[in-house]
């Protein structure tokens, strides 16, 4: 089940707030979250359900035992930490290694084939920081299996984060906030997520995936620049629409989580971008990776080697293919340069500032097209005709003018306008919040008639 299904828009959600609404007690609405965010996991992965669940009190129990036993905290430490790690390898990246290893070798040892759980990166990942929040006594270790569990498996940002932290929400796990005030507010930001997966990633990743697919023969310049553009806002507006969501679901319910997106294309340096991309996934690496790598506390140099470490890891978390590791990378490589360009350690201004944006896009658009190919190959043909492409070819022409309806140019007019961080000021004018519910109302209908009509929809973050 994911958000943007009429099963959940229809009948999930509306049932579990409505029953939410009218459970007088703090516990009783926690079972009732409980249950759902089971139900809600296991109605698409029945079996890893039981996986996730063994996680949960895996990560629990090694909580307790670390503060129990002080001369084996590392040691445990450690274990969760290799126990996690080889949960991703085998489900995540078994295939990937075992093909790589028969490439090699010459072997021919079977490939497993293994399905990927839902959200395994991101529930693992949770409850990772919560035994080693517990081992930096940051945090105490929750008594109650319960609340852990809850923590780790709250069907709002379950599947498609953001990543929570556990001290970010302790509280609110026992006393939180709940009124209509609150709930309205969350209503409307998880309608504006499902108007940006909805209305603009879905028609952006139409017109990425039939270009991907097609035969590079019959792409040309124009729609080698039409396919990267479209996915850059394709997995902008689809993985942050589902923040919105998310975040928007946190409210309904009492739960405050962090921003996740702060208009990335708006930055003028790739360490800006990733200050306003993916900010749970980057804080995450930042505060249990870089910072024990030792950070920038050890010179330039490490500083740099650290950095490529990290964004190498940030690559393979995100899947079991040469390509996302090659994106990593290639963002590490350009926050390497970035540490030496004295371009980059100064405040940008006027036409300084309009280059580095410049060159902030192209450069994600650039490591997206990686990031989408099938292989290498793919990407290197792909920016390869976005250069030199500029050869005749009727069946190029017809393909990318095919793309070229009302209904997508329309999504990429919107999608271009709501990257803008200029945007969310206009929104906030005072003579335009009368017009707040409305125009979600509005948008919401428009959502669901989209979705009714069987129309292209994706989650394209369902295999990280």
């Amino acid at each position: 089940m994911v958000f943007s299904s009429l099963v959940f828009l229809s009948v999930f959600l509306p049932t579990v707030l409505l029953c939410y609404w009218l459970l007088p007690s703090i516990t009783g609405r926690n079972i009732l979250l409980l249950a759902a965010s089971l139900f809600f996991y296991a109605y698409g992965e029945p079996v890893y359900v039981f996986l996730m669940l063994a996680s949960s009190l895996f990560h629990y129990l090694c909580a307790l035992w670390i503060c129990a036993d002080s001369k084996r905290r590392r040691i445990i430490l450690a274990a969760v930490i290799a126990v996690n790690l080889g949960l991703l390898c085998v489900f995540k990246y078994a295939a990937f290694l075992t093909d790589l290893v028969n490439r090699i070798t010459g072997l021919g040892l079977p490939v497993p084939q293994v399905a990927l759980p839902a959200g395994i990166s991101f529930f693992t990942f949770q409850a990772m920081s919560y035994v080693i929040d517990v081992y930096r006594s940051q945090v105490r270790p929750q008594r109650n299996f319960a609340y852990v569990l809850l923590y780790i498996c709250l069907f709002p940002q379950l599947i498609a984060g953001p990543i929570v932290k556990y001290h970010d929400v302790e509280q609110e796990l026992f006393s939180r906030r709940f009124d209509a005030e609150e709930t309205a507010r969350g209503i409307r930001r998880f309608i504006a997520g499902l108007g940006k997966k909805v209305l603009i990633a879905n028609y952006m990743g139409e017109i990425a995936d039939t270009l991907f697919a097609a035969p590079m023969e019959q792409v040309n310049m124009a729609g080698a620049w039409l396919g990267a553009a479209s996915y850059m806002l394709q997995i902008y507006f689809d993985f942050s629409g589902y923040s919105d969501m998310a975040i928007g679901m946190g409210h309904m319910f009492g739960f405050h989580f962090r921003e996740n997106f702060r208009y990335p294309y708006g930055a003028s340096s790739i360490r800006e971008f990733w200050r306003r991309w993916h900010i749970s996934l980057s804080g995450w690496f930042r505060e249990y990776l870089y910072i024990p790598l030792g950070g920038s506390r050890k010179g330039r140099a490490r500083t740099c080697l650290n950095k490529f470490f990290v964004f190498a890891c940030t690559g393979i978390w995100h899947g079991a293919n040469v390509t996302f590791l090659f994106w990593g990378l290639f963002h590490g490589c350009l926050l390497m340069l970035e540490e030496f360009l004295p371009f980059f350690q100064q405040e940008k201004k006027g036409w300084k500032k309009a280059a580095g944006h410049l060159y902030v896009i192209v450069a994600v658009m650039t490591g997206f097209v990686f990031f989408r190919a099938d292989h290498l190959g793919q990407g290197a043909h792909w920016i390869l005709k976005m250069c030199t492409g500029l050869q005749y070819n009727p069946a190029a022409a017809r393909l990318t003018a095919s793309l070229l309806t009302p209904v997508h140019l329309a999504a990429f007019a919107a999608g271009i306008l709501a990257s803008v961080p200029a945007v969310r000021s206009i929104g906030q004018a005072e003579k335009l919040q009368k017009l707040l519910w409305p125009s979600s109302l509005a948008l919401l209908l428009i959502c669901m008639l989209n979705l009714a009509g069987g129309t292209y929809n994706p989650f394209i973050y369902f295999r990280f």
